[in-house]
């Protein structure tokens, strides 16, 4: 590894310009979605992409990008020099006779006697100048073309890097922790550390070079930039067009656009206050130290937040509160009467919590800033989130939103619309279509809460940031457009036989089965591998540490718990009927989502898992829908 010098990288550059690293070249490698360097031998290079494929230490393969290859001399050399004593910043020199000069940015000493220490100090002048400048290998080897020393500082290079193979590998990569920054190197939790304990208390002595800067962002989604505008605006649009449309006599494509209603009836300040309390009351819930307190997946500092996770609590308490307020004479029908009023007042909250979320995130230290969400685009940051895990104090407001006012207030609206469909068909029982239409999606959301602590483990809590998107989403979407059936069959009963209702039924506990077996598969793995409920699965390892299931319910498609999902949105449509295309709107955006989802999920596990996501997809073809033989 040591003896490939920088002039050798050189040469071979200039014979093969659009290839600079060789097979069989020791190099480091940045880890995929990390800051972190290791070791790898390039092993091929693929023109047609342009990746190279290397070879880790524990004989993972995977393929990177020229930028995120970088040549070993420099690490070696900055690895070696702190490793030192620390009397030696002070003075590098070992005799009277030498002097010293400063660099335009870094004090760098060079031995105009010493051959050995002078070609050591050069090295460190270099590798401190790469670093400034994007760790840029090529400005890393070449020599100064004004050192009349030229060829004998090459010759001590070469015997300074011959001699660092002598040294401990795990030494090196130990000292080599200690460099902060955007090129963090770490060494492997499992080589050497009893060897290494001496060098990392040196190594804590000094303070770090670099100042760390914000994590690099991946690539960006929902159409980038120029997609994050029209979200913004088509987002709220439509959900104003459902409402509207939904409502009318007949509530057919073919009426569209629907009328629109006076300006001023748009907003109602008892509409409001109406939101504000019911938002304020599950806060109240969520805080009220009852239910366990669930440990969220380890971040990317390796931090641990605490979740409070009583969310089954809070809906038994608010159904008992709304039981109570409609036996002293509460009228909920005013939900259905004032739901457009309803909807943009949550949209309003919506957005001046999306506001709050980012001014306070260009507060936080870059660590806690989600990766998605720091392109550095103001609109694009603010829809997608800014910061990962927004909190005051322990109160989690990403964690609170997703689960409770929108979630819980979903099963509320349904309520509403059931008293408001006995109200205007002048029946005594709500209809078999508007029970089935509560008792599915109830069961939904009760499943969710029971189950509060599995959402810690999903791409919403772990990876994607609080902005507008998932604000939005949960104060306003999830309420006022899952709930179409619902409003729909208010205005447009449809009448179901016992035979129908039975095989609805039947559907949606198919569904709601694979849903939930598959789910509490993946939840059991993912938090205790060794679980003997889950032990016995295949999997595939990865470089990461972790393993991907191919056996189970994840063997059988890559996404069982879509495919529950999608079974159980064709039951909660039909009963609806086929009348019009409006109630079944739910399961078209459901398929849309899921494709979009799906096609993320592919992105960042390929960026993670390299080669080993490549055999998984072999093993597990078919994506959500299974092929029947």
């Amino acid at each position: 590894m040591g003896t490939k010098s920088s002039t050798g990288t050189n040469s071979r550059s200039k014979r093969m310009p659009s290839v600079k690293y060789q097979k069989g070249d020791k190099v480091m490698g940045r880890w995929p979605g990390s800051n972190l360097y290791y070791e790898v031998t390039v092993l091929a290079f693929d023109t047609n992409n342009q990746l190279y494929t290397v070879e880790y230490k524990d004989g993972t393969e995977l393929e990177l990008r020229e930028q995120d290859i970088k040549s070993v001399g420099g690490f070696q050399t900055r690895a070696r020099s702190r490793s030192r004593s620390p009397g030696r910043r002070r003075s590098r020199s070992r005799s009277p006779a030498r002097t010293t000069r400063r660099s335009s940015s870094r004090t760098v000493a060079v031995s105009a006697a010493g051959a050995g220490d002078g070609a050591t100090a050069l090295k460190n002048k270099k590798l401190m100048e790469t670093l400034e400048v994007k760790l840029t290998p090529v400005q890393q080897a070449k020599t100064p073309e004004n050192n009349s020393n030229n060829k004998h500082e090459k010759r001590e290079e070469n015997n300074a890097a011959n001699k660092a193979n002598e040294e401990s590998n795990s030494k090196q990569e130990t000292e080599t922790e200690k460099i902060q920054g955007r090129y963090n190197l770490r060494r492997r939790k499992d080589e050497g550390a009893a060897k290494t304990a001496p060098s990392v208390e040196q190594a804590e002595k000094e303070p770090a070079k670099v100042a760390p800067v914000a994590p690099l962002c991946p690539p960006l989604d929902f159409g980038g930039k120029i997609g994050a505008y029209f979200w913004l605006l088509f987002l709220p649009a439509w959900v104003l067009f459902l409402i509207l449309q939904v409502n009318l006599d007949d509530p057919s494509l073919a009426n569209f656009p629907p009328p629109l209603p006076p300006v001023e009836s748009f907003f109602d300040a008892h509409a409001l206050g109406f939101v504000v309390v019911w938002i304020l009351f599950q806060a109240v819930l969520y805080v009220l130290p009852v239910g366990k307190l669930s440990e969220g997946m380890p971040l990317r500092s390796g931090e641990k937040l605490k979740y409070r996770t009583n969310g089954f609590f809070a809906i038994v308490v608010s159904a008992v509160a709304v039981a109570a307020a409609v036996h002293l004479g509460l009228d909920l029908t005013y939900i259905h009467s004032h739901f457009l009023q309803l909807g943009v007042a949550s949209f309003i909250i919506s957005v001046l919590l999306s506001v709050y979320l980012y001014i306070r995130s260009r507060y936080v230290a870059p660590e806690k800033l989600a990766l998605g969400g720091n392109s550095g685009n103001v609109v694009y940051d603010f829809f997608k989130g800014h910061e990962l895990n927004p909190r005051i104090k322990n109160f989690d407001l990403k964690f609170f939103c997703e689960m409770r006012p929108g979630l819980i207030g979903w099963c509320l609206i349904n309520f509403a619309m059931a008293l408001a469909e006995m109200k205007l068909q002048n029946l005594n029982s709500p209809s078999y279509g508007m029970i089935l239409v509560n008792v599915f999606q109830l069961l939904y959301v009760v499943d969710g809460l029971w189950n509060e602590e599995a959402i810690l483990t999903t791409m919403d809590l772990m990876h994607d940031g609080f902005g507008f998107m998932l604000a939005f989403g949960d104060l306003v979407w999830v309420p006022f457009t899952y709930t179409m059936q619902a409003y729909y069959l208010v205005s447009h009963p449809n009448p179901l036989n016992i035979p129908g209702v039975m095989a609805i039924v039947l559907l949606k506990f198919i569904g709601f089965y694979i849903f939930r077996k598959s789910n509490s598969e993946k939840n059991a793995f993912r938090r205790n591998p060794s679980d003997p409920k889950v032990s016995y699965l295949k999997v595939i390892p990865t470089a990461s540490g972790k393993n991907l299931l191919v056996s189970g319910w994840w063997g059988v498609v890559r996404h069982p718990n879509y495919l529950g999902d999608l079974i159980m949105a064709l039951a909660w449509s039909l009963p609806c009927g086929i009348s019009h295309l409006l109630p079944w709107y739910y399961m078209i955006y459901f398929i849309i989502l899921l494709v979009h989802r799906d096609s993320r999920d592919m992105s960042e596990c390929r960026r993670k898992y390299g080669s080993a996501w490549d055999e998984y997809c072999r093993t597990v073809r078919y994506r959500i829908i299974p092929r029947v033989y």
